[in-house]
């Protein structure tokens, strides 16, 4: 499996601004495997996946150096119709992408444009209405519904139009938690497929945290850390710091760490049922030397 996303010495400045919002960033992404992007925010996370999908250079004016190369081809060389078979991007505001006057012709918009015959549009329609849940929808103007209803129908117009890598720009950010859990039930399904690269932009990292092969920490426009979730949490005082907040069940081990009721070797956990493991072996540990537990 090689790499679906290849980023050399990138950097970025907007038109206007003193400070570049990217600098020197290099990455690899493999293909058909999940990032999460985590930070503050006005940290480059943003700028970064518009890099990838082409918005900048060719949508913005500003200062652009270094590469980034999609399946080997620089995005720079690529025609705005070319960069959207091959990358879909999901904006934190859904209603940004809306240009249609219901959700069936704003799913099938794209496809149209595209050229594919109806049993292909179909097709694609169908798949993407069921992975998001939004059958019910369809008849539906997409200003009439809900914000997580609005963010599910702007994920699924991505999906009809089948690219292999998939980003999302904050896509929980702006509806309530009923809503956030649909879009990250639409994750796991996308994630448990394994047949395309997913760029997650999320503060949400209690549940970003178990689906990500690797988590990435934007600071000050550059990357500050690229890691496995079992190690992205090896120095949490670094993470927490830069304004990211760690799972509860991770900030909750580093205290039994840093109080002696786990070993310091112990991987920090960032799932839940992981967590409840290692309290449940610090607890009993403290019970055998009879040890009083707060």
């Amino acid at each position: 499996m090689g790499a679906a996303i290849v980023i050399k010495n990138l950097e970025w400045k907007y038109e206007h601004t003193t400070q570049f919002a990217l600098r020197g960033v290099n990455l690899e992404v493999e293909e058909n495997t999940f990032l999460g992007i985590v930070g503050a925010n006005e940290q480059g996370k943003t700028t970064l996946i518009n890099c990838i999908c082409g918005l900048i250079p060719h949508s913005f004016n500003g200062v652009y150096r270094g590469s980034v190369e999609i399946y080997g081809k620089p995005v720079l060389k690529m025609s705005g119709l070319e960069i959207a078979t091959q990358v879909g991007l999901v904006f934190a505001d859904p209603e940004a992408q809306f240009t249609a006057m219901t959700v069936e012709e704003e799913l099938v918009f794209g496809l149209e444009n595209t050229g594919y015959d109806l049993g292909k549009i179909k097709e694609r329609l169908d798949w993407a209405v069921d992975v998001t849940m939004i059958g019910d929808l369809l008849d539906k103007s997409p200003y009439d519904i809900s914000g997580g209803q609005k963010q599910r129908m702007a994920i699924a117009c991505v999906l009809a139009m089948n690219p292999p890598i998939i980003i999302m720009d904050e896509p929980t950010s702006m509806i309530d938690p009923l809503g956030k859990q649909f879009i990250f039930d639409i994750l796991r399904k996308l994630k448990d497929a394994g047949d395309r690269t997913i760029i997650v932009v999320e503060h949400n990292i209690e549940q970003l945290a178990p689906l990500a092969d690797q988590l990435l920490l934007m600071q000050g426009g550059q990357i500050s850390k690229v890691a496995p979730p079992a190690r992205f949490f090896d120095d949490l005082p670094m993470v927490v710091g830069s304004g990211a907040y760690p799972p509860e069940v991770t900030s909750f081990a580093y205290w039994l760490k840093q109080s002696g009721r786990l070993p310091q070797e112990h991987i920090l956990p960032y799932r839940f049922e992981d967590g409840v493991d290692v309290a449940r072996a610090a607890f009993n540990s403290a019970r055998k030397t009879d040890e009083p537990i707060p």
